[in-house]
């Protein structure tokens, strides 16, 4: 029973599903065992950013999620304030500890999650999706540069984990 608990725990850690008897990867694995999606800025808190347009859509990183288990409550702030690059703007309260959000970039919110309210799990299940914080419009778009890219970000959770 042990054993069978311990292979759950380390199937569940990996992101590996069993169906029909054959084990197999549910998304593809790196040494970093978190997703990371092309085209996003990551900072080194761990929140993403998506810049479409005037907007950039801000939220947790699979990584993030990862490390802090059940997300189970999510403070956010209301539409219409301000934001500074590095700065907190909000917290994710999970089952392990509870985490500031700093936001990537400055600027004016312009909508925020309102479904975390009821559905804080959205940001474990679909962190890059569903589980998004906040909308911004950036008052220094050139922020954005100062962000790592998808593989930069990947070898600083690597190397993060290491330690």
């Amino acid at each position: 029973m042990a054993l069978r608990m311990w292979a759950s725990s380390t199937a569940n850690a990996l992101r590996i599903s069993r169906t029909n008897n054959l084990i197999a990867p549910s998304i593809s694995i790196s040494r970093c065992f978190s997703s990371v999606i092309e085209g996003l800025k990551y900072a080194s808190s761990h929140e993403w950013v998506k810049h479409e347009g005037s907007v950039a859509t801000v939220g947790i990183t699979d990584h993030a999620q990862d490390h802090l288990g059940e997300v189970v409550f999510v403070d956010l702030p209301e539409t219409g304030g301000s934001v500074s690059q590095g700065s907190g703007f909000g917290a994710v309260e999970s089952v392990k500890a509870t985490s500031d959000i700093n936001s990537p970039i400055s600027g004016e919110i312009v909508e925020v999650n309102t479904k975390l309210t009821e559905t804080p799990g959205l940001v474990n299940s679909s962190p890059y999706e569903d589980g998004w914080m906040i909308k911004v419009k950036p008052s220094n778009p050139s922020e954005l540069e100062s962000l790592m890219g998808s593989k930069e970000y990947t070898k600083f959770c690597e190397e993060e984990d290491s330690h």
